[in-house]
């Protein structure tokens, strides 16, 4: 196990009700700043919840962030922020609403140019506070200190990271997502799935807690993801959902471990280029990205099999049948696994993708860092 710091101030609110806690988690001065995404919290409940809850705080709205939050919108947001005095981010919806959530928290304070901010460019002195009400289980980002924020105008989709933005608390009730269209429930497990073998699925290095953290985040998401698409109102089943992704990106279940997330850096592309959502790219890259290093990860890929899976035989065996599973429930979640599923040319897309990451300079990728922008296009040529 490799050696690791851990940190995590946010505060979790977890289950039905808490966000009548909202009244107590925010300062009773504060001038805050709702931001939320395109409306349907004004459908199915909570924007009435929030609006209770603060009803003796001073607070203004803003709409309108959209999936893969866009800094042109934000920039708005910040102009709104700044003209109104308003010190308190409160994100009310998913991990694109609080990703954007943090990029406004970093930026209203900021002297200079905000675009800067994305890709760790310049050093943040300070961020305003941030709360968050999550709606969608998916990306974790209620509880960690990083963001995407995507720029259509120069065709840039990039992270940042910074400790000063992660949320103060996350309230997390699992009621918030009994409306979610089936559309969004397949993308949010697909997501976790993802991001928590980024982490786990490498090459072994003898961290045993996080292994079984992984497998455990890992089986949950294949119990409850079926579930929760066979029954909508399924309480029980939404709430592990919920917490399985949360769990997923923490924090913990990367720690010692070597990473790999060329998955999502190609996914970043793919959507940035060609408008698919983030989980439909992590579903046709990942299992083309594991076939094509399958050498390199077949010990992870094995233990994966026999402890995910269940699976029994050589290693060979049980690392070519892990795939094939993950693949399969993919596709049960609503997740085609081939380019071809969107019409999508694979030259086309494994070119662009592959002068996208030259541009970004993500020319050495892959938890060995020896994955080049050509082994990118090779492996998306292989996801026709």
């Amino acid at each position: 196990m490799q050696n690791f710091s851990f940190h995590n101030p946010c505060q979790i609110e977890f289950g039905a009700g808490q966000i009548s806690k909202l009244s107590t988690l925010i300062a009773a001065d504060a001038r805050i700043l709702l931001l939320y995404g395109g409306g349907s919290i004004k459908h199915n409940g909570v924007y009435d919840a929030v609006a209770a809850a603060l009803s003796q705080h001073h607070w203004q709205a803003f709409s309108g962030i959209e999936p893969n939050p866009e800094y042109e919108t934000l920039m708005r947001a910040v102009r709104f922020a700044r003209e109104q005095q308003l010190d308190f981010v409160l994100a009310v919806g998913g991990g694109s609403v609080i990703d954007g959530a943090k990029f406004v928290a970093a930026a209203i304070p900021h002297e200079g140019d905000c675009w800067q901010i994305i890709g760790n460019r310049v050093a943040l002195k300070t961020a305003l506070p941030i709360g968050v009400v999550l709606t969608l289980p998916a990306t974790g980002s209620e509880s960690n200190f990083a963001a995407v924020i995507s720029r259509r105008e120069t065709n840039d989709k990039l992270s940042f990271k910074n400790p000063l933005v992660f949320p103060q608390f996350a309230i997390l009730d699992p009621k918030t997502t009994m409306t979610l269209p089936a559309r969004q429930i397949g993308n949010g497990v697909v997501d976790a799935f993802v991001h928590t073998t980024e982490q786990y699925l490498s090459y072994p290095a003898d961290a045993r807690v996080q292994d079984r953290l992984a497998e455990g985040i890992l089986q949950t998401l294949i119990e409850v993801g079926p579930q929760t698409l066979a029954e909508p109102n399924d309480y029980p089943a939404r709430a592990n959902l919920m917490w399985a992704a949360n769990q997923a990106l923490f924090g913990m279940v990367g720690l010692g471990q070597p990473q790999d997330w060329a998955t999502h850096a190609m996914g970043h592309e793919l959507t940035m280029l060609h408008g698919l959502d983030h989980a439909q790219t992590l579903a046709i890259i990942l299992p083309a990205l594991w076939r094509y290093r399958f050498a390199a990860k077949q010990a992870k890929l094995a233990q994966y099999g026999r402890r995910v899976w269940q699976l029994s035989g050589s290693d060979k065996v049980i690392a070519q049948a892990a795939i094939e599973k993950t693949e399969d429930f993919f596709q049960r979640m609503g997740l085609p696994t081939r380019l071809s599923a969107y019409q999508l040319d694979a030259h086309l897309v494994a070119d662009g993708v592959a002068a996208q990451l030259t541009r970004h300079g993500r020319v050495k990728l892959g938890e060995h860092l020896d994955l080049t922008p050509d082994d990118c296009r090779a492996i998306l040529l292989t996801a026709d």
